[in-house]
């Protein structure tokens, strides 16, 4: 007499589980990542990585006729991923290779003040001058530090005013909306010196105002000059 395989039926309870850990994993990651500014498209990676090995190891583990895993069953394959994924992204050169170019000119500062609050609110991703901390050795971390750094010097690196201004004019502008330094910056009482005070920040934009190079208004002023002057030239 022949015997036919017990049916193997879809367990809706196990995988709805196992949906709901996976869920809860993408959107704890996706919090913590953009609190510290992580780029969307790494966590991506990261969350895949760990889904992807999570449920290889439900898949196995339901191999040979056995049930799916309990909703308490599967979380410890997610613990395990996760400990895979952390160990795997450490082999990833990016994020490690920390530089601070040699500096070819700063502005013309209007008080050594000025840029002494500068350097403690601007300058851990505007300029050559980064202070890597031993965290900025740790993937995914490394990632987002890296990233900061390469962006804040593209836009305005005051290292290198001389030779390339990029957005300075609007220094004072990102400043005065909150904008700068960013808010992970010093979230989780990071970088605890870019928390200027209330009167530190007048007096550090009065000392802009007063440097040449780094005010929107100056160079529509400048701009205004200039037309004044042609149309009184135009008038000669």
């Amino acid at each position: 007499m022949n015997e036919h395989p017990p049916t193997r039926t879809f367990d809706w309870r196990a995988w709805s589980g196992w949906a709901a850990i996976a869920l809860l994993v993408a959107a704890l990651m996706f919090g913590s990542g953009a609190l510290m500014g992580l780029a969307p498209g790494y966590t991506a990676a990261i969350v895949v990585g760990v889904l992807t090995i999570a449920f290889g190891l439900t898949k196995w583990r339901a191999t040979g006729g056995q049930r799916q895993p309990s909703l308490v069953g599967i979380a410890p394959f997610f613990v395990i991923a996760g400990i895979l994924v952390f160990g795997l992204i450490q082999v990833v050169p990016y994020g490690r290779a920390h530089s601070n170019p040699i500096s070819t000119g700063e502005p013309a500062w209007s008080s050594p003040r000025t840029r002494e609050l500068m350097v403690s609110a601007c300058y851990g991703c505007h300029s050559n001058e980064v202070e890597w901390p031993w965290y900025s050795n740790v993937a995914p971390i490394s990632w987002a530090v890296t990233d900061h750094v390469d962006d804040g010097r593209e836009e305005v690196n005051y290292s290198e005013f001389s030779t390339n201004p990029g957005e300075a004019e609007e220094t004072i502008e990102v400043i005065e909306d909150g904008s700068m330094p960013p808010a992970y910056y010093t979230r989780f009482g990071l970088h605890p010196e870019a928390n200027l005070s209330d009167a530190e920040l007048v007096e550090l934009i009065a000392g802009l105002r007063a440097t040449p190079g780094l005010s929107e208004e100056e160079s529509n002023g400048g701009d205004r000059a200039d037309a004044g002057g042609d149309e009184d030239d135009d008038g000669d």
